[in-house]
């Protein structure tokens, strides 16, 4: 590895062993970088000494009206808040700051910038509550946080002292969208507009994307520098082939990888614009893209289904292309989208660990019922459980290796994630003659509802939290909108009485304790649950019952 320009090293001190890495192949034209680089500064820096400083880089509503900033204004700004991070708040590189916030323009410019400074970035959902941030805090030894005024309440929690939820290593946080004197707006607003970005390794973890597993217990994801500009310069350059006149827009949070690239690296990449929309419902995503002439949306297959029904309100002309991932596209959902829309989806199956996409096909490459074939620089094969390639026409499990791969922090799964230098997403596919993956199912416990992964277990120990609660199995059950649900099945205390009532005062109870998004939107009681003789929960039994 290059020399690191990280002086808090504790991100490559927490690397897995190189015997457990996947094998990277970084040989091809796409991915030939020098050792050194900064990704932000790629992204928006060299955007502006390329000629490009008055081309929009972000677009979004500003009371009631669209508001827009410039490549060189970007640049400006995410100067000014390394800065505030550097000078007033003592962070150096390599240390791990949170980011807390929807999608807006600071939040956007908070995450350049800290990775501009060398930081290393772990950006969360905003629908994570203090519960969930300490655990992540605490695996990945964050040391600040910078958070949307509007998300202050469970962030506070973990600076508390005395709290449940205090997280001892956490030493300084700071508000953004907040009109406070010591806010990082007002702090920033008066620093100079240049910055010179760190001279970071290729190879320097500049993101810690956290997916929960199976257990509940998070998994931080470890991405270099070099990752960043390879999910921009694969899955994008060959299957969505934006150009510099695009406008992107959708749903995903930047705290995903899926947003992160898709509405804002990717457009970036390529000097395009994207909109920053905070909450979007499908008759809203479809107002923005007629208001803003968006020509390429990302979101998931429940709202392209919703979005289906209401096209004939809008004018959608604009749109070129539409991109599903995060969960399984029905053919169904993909049919209905495109009778209404007349665009055929581009569908594509990624991962947190991975980054972001690696099988996916452009519009005019589409094959019914598949996802499409492996991303230009990446290898796929289908094997059986003793890694040996299958047949084409059979069942078995997904191995690919790329650009990118899976590097968890100090995490015993990676054991798991990675088998003979390949990375093994948990997904079960079949791969025709010609190359074409079919998803068939997960080959694990994982949940994924409209597009968040949702792990049973954690929604378990919700429940089990409350005390009409006896025992429960949470598994997920088909559902034709949103893919799969959480279905929970209950097992009561005496004394208590299944009903709609109950059910309710569950779901909310579920709904205050982790985010919301998890809770169980079907409950079944039932009078035992079923087990093996040691007494292990029999999930797949569940299933069926599901």
């Amino acid at each position: 590895m290059e020399a690191s320009a990280h002086i808090d090293t504790f991100a490559r001190d927490n690397l897995p062993p190189g015997e457990q890495w996947p094998e990277f192949l970084l040989d091809g034209p796409d991915v030939a970088y020098p050792k050194r680089f900064n990704c932000a500064a790629e992204l928006v820096d060299a955007m502006v000494e390329r000629g490009h400083g008055e081309r929009i880089a972000l677009r979004w509503r500003q009371d009631g009206k669209q508001a827009v900033m410039t490549y060189r204004e970007l640049a400006a700004l995410s100067n000014r808040i390394a800065r505030v991070l550097t000078e007033d708040m003592g962070l150096v590189s390599g240390n791990r700051l949170l980011l807390r916030g929807p999608n807006n323009p600071m939040m956007a410019a908070s995450w350049l910038a800290a990775v501009k400074a060398g930081l290393v970035t772990v950006p969360t959902m905003p629908l994570l509550r203090a519960k969930e941030l300490k655990q992540i805090i605490d695996k990945a030894q964050v040391q600040a946080v910078l958070c949307d005024i509007r998300l202050k309440d469970e962030a506070d929690f973990c600076v508390r002292p005395g709290h449940e939820h205090h997280c001892p290593a956490l030493s300084k946080i700071m508000y953004f969208n907040d009109a406070a004197p010591d806010a990082l707006d007002a702090l920033a607003a008066a620093k100079p507009d240049d910055f010179e970005a760190c001279d970071t390794a290729a190879d320097d973890v500049c993101l810690i994307a956290f997916t929960s597993g199976t257990t509940g217990a998070p998994k931080g994801c470890m991405h270099f520098h070099r990752d960043v500009l390879a999910m921009c310069d694969l899955f994008p350059k060959h299957v969505i082939k934006p150009t510099a006149d695009d406008i992107f827009c959708g749903t995903p949070p930047l705290a995903f990888t899926f947003g992160l690239g898709g509405l804002l690296c990717f457009p970036l990449r390529v000097g395009a614009s994207t909109v920053l929309a905070e909450k979007l419902s499908p008759e809203s995503l479809l107002e923005l893209i007629q208001e803003f002439r968006a020509t390429i949306v990302f979101t998931a297959p429940t709202f392209y289904r919703q979005m289906a029904a209401l096209v004939g309100k809008f004018d959608i002309s604009s749109l070129k292309k539409s991109v599903s991932a995060g969960e399984a596209l029905p053919d169904a959902t993909r049919q209905l989208w495109k009778e209404a829309s007349g665009i055929e989806m581009i569908d594509g199956i990624g991962g947190t660990e991975m980054i972001h996409v690696f099988v996916s096909s452009p519009p005019e490459s589409v094959r019914r019922g598949a996802i499409g074939r492996v991303v230009p620089g990446y290898v796929a094969q289908i094997v059986d459980d003793e890694m040996k390639p299958v047949p084409n026409g059979t069942v078995g499990r997904l191995a690919i290796k790329g650009p990118t791969g899976c590097r968890y922090l100090a995490d015993e799964r990676q054991r798991r994630f990675v088998h003979d230098g390949w990375n093994l997403p948990g997904d079960t596919f079949l791969q025709d003659e010609d190359g074409y993956l079919f998803y068939q199912a997960r080959n694990d416990d994982m949940i994924v509802s409209a597009g968040y992964n949702i792990a049973g277990p954690e929604v378990e120990d919700a429940l089990l939290r409350h005390e009409a609660v006896a025992e429960c199995g949470v598994v997920g059950a088909p559902d034709d909108e949103r893919g799969q649900v959480v279905k929970a099945f209950v097992v009561l205390k005496p004394g208590y009485e299944a009903g709609s009532e109950l059910t309710a005062a569950l779901q909310q109870f579920v709904k205050a304790s982790i985010a919301p998004y998890k809770y169980p939107r079907a409950i079944e009681f039932v009078e035992a649950l079923p087990r093996t003789e040691t007494g292990k929960l029999q999930r797949f039994a569940l299933r069926k019952m599901a």
